[in-house]
């Protein structure tokens, strides 16, 4: 049987720096360790240095619409910039999550506005809308992209880091249902 490199997200999840603190460092390696401001919220965010947003994710949709992928990566970095992690984070990884998302939801809107079903084009009969499955697609790649950027915060910070983040929206929603 061959043999390879393990893929992305087999094996033992790695703990957090934090637990390993809090479990006395059992491997005895120096832990790198960054502050997290005490009260996220009293943060002065004036002055800051974010990386200029690319110009694709500023450009006008076919639709006039205004298209979310600059206010969804102004988002995530300024809580990473919060959390003292703005320099660890790819300012590509943020690039990608703010896409994928901005399409997932540019796909939501056109789901409510034509709905789920549309016609075939040579049979004429109903069909699954295409949006659906680019919907499906796009939320895929936002979900792998924001959990990359969340396993660097979890694996660079040692307090408490689980209060508002930018993809917080869908445990909200789930936990108000319970």
């Amino acid at each position: 049987m061959a043999k390879g490199t393990r893929l992305p997200g087999q094996g033992r999840p790695r703990k957090s720096t934090k637990e390993k603190a809090e479990a006395g460092n059992p491997g005895h390696r120096p832990l790198e360790v960054l502050d997290i401001p005490e009260a996220l919220g009293a943060v002065d965010l004036e002055g800051v240095d974010m990386p200029p947003v690319k110009e694709y994710m500023k450009s006008a949709q076919r639709n006039g619409e205004k298209f979310l992928a600059e206010d969804i990566y102004k988002e995530v970095w300024i809580w990473l910039k919060k959390l003292g992690c703005e320099t660890i984070v790819s300012p590509q990884m943020i690039e990608h999550y703010a896409m994928a998302q901005a399409r997932y939801i540019q796909c939501q809107e056109a789901i409510s506005q034509f709905g789920f079903l549309s016609k075939h084009p040579t049979t004429g009969s109903p069909m699954q809308s295409p949006y659906v499955a680019m919907a499906t697609t796009f939320e895929k790649q936002a979900t792998l992209a924001w959990n990359l950027i969340f396993q660097v915060v979890k694996e660079n910070c040692t307090k408490d880091f689980s209060g508002e983040n930018p993809n917080d929206e869908m445990e909200r929603l789930l936990r108000s249902r319970s």
